[in-house]
């Protein structure tokens, strides 16, 4: 019991992260679709990140500190909640996939993405997803390899001093092989097709934004213990890093809202028809029933 509830008190932040996770995957996609995936992808990251400890494959050799495996849960070596955290960063970076690729529709109180099974199964969804998780990565492993100098607690080390601030390039390699299988793994989950809207799934308002937000505020958090930590440079080089991209696409979203076709908005309520769109197009979505 002591070690259960060390497992909480111990990471707040993960299962902050985890309860967004929670907040925003199920009205998306449902309880079943959601618990599946959480499962399937901590045994995925479980698995890339026990085999990596004792092969070197996928992320280089690396070595987790036992240092608080009696106050909180590891599981043959390796930290529980560490595992559980590829399950929010690889959905909130899908998520953001969907958004980057998906038509727009807004209005006064919305946003919606008009994804469509055929976006939401497509290579262009998992390559993009799988980068944007990396691309997280690239924040978050230097700032938590130091974790002796903020509360994550000094977990891990490289057996060999890499050349991106301590973190060895053979570690994003391995994330972005581990990412493809991670949100390839949803892919699969979320594609049989429904009549009906799943269990959980509800039109909260601006739902379609909040992966996208999720995806956000972790890499707001990183950034924020990298600078408070008093790595200005290292917090620089992850800040511009992503500038550019964010630009990029809050630019190209304001430009493309509300100009899909007809086709693309029948596709997506053919697809979805509990979709908060019908409700703005009834027609429509009787047409495509």
């Amino acid at each position: 019991m002591d070690i259960l509830i060390g497992t909480f008190t111990m990471r707040p932040y993960v299962f902050a992260f985890f309860a967004a996770f929670l907040l925003v995957c199920v009205p998306h996609v449902g309880w079943r679709r959601t618990l599946t995936f959480t499962v399937a992808g901590y045994l995925i990251a479980f698995g890339s990140e026990w085999l990596s400890i004792n092969t070197g494959f996928p992320y280089g050799w690396y070595y987790y500190i036992n240092a608080t495996s009696h106050k909180e849960l590891w599981i043959a070596g390796v930290p529980f909640f560490d595992s559980l955290s590829y399950v929010f960063l690889s959905y909130c970076s899908y998520a953001t996939a969907l958004f980057i690729l998906s038509p727009l529709k807004a209005w006064r109180w919305n946003v919606v993405t008009l994804e469509t099974r055929r976006i939401r199964r497509s290579i262009s969804a998992l390559v993009l997803g799988a980068f944007l998780q990396t691309f997280l990565d690239i924040v978050i492993d230097p700032v938590a390899l130091q974790g002796r100098r903020w509360f994550l607690g000094q977990i891990y080390g490289y057996k060999e001093q890499g050349i991106h601030f301590g973190v060895p390039l053979s570690n994003y390699w391995g994330w972005l092989l581990t990412s493809l299988f991670l949100v390839g793994a949803f892919q699969i989950i979320d594609a049989r097709r429904r009549a009906e809207p799943p269990t959980g799934v509800c039109n909260m308002p601006f739902r379609s934004l909040l992966g996208p937000v999720l995806y956000l505020s972790v890499l707001i958090f990183n950034l924020g213990m990298t600078l408070w930590i008093g790595e200005n440079f290292q917090a620089l080089e992850g800040a511009l890093m992503y500038t550019l991209p964010i630009l990029i696409v809050t630019i190209l979203a304001l430009r493309r809202a509300n100009g899909y076709s007809k086709e693309e908005l029948g596709e997506h309520l053919k697809d979805y028809p509990w979709s908060p769109a019908a409700t703005r197009f009834p027609e429509i979505s009787l047409r495509s029933g």
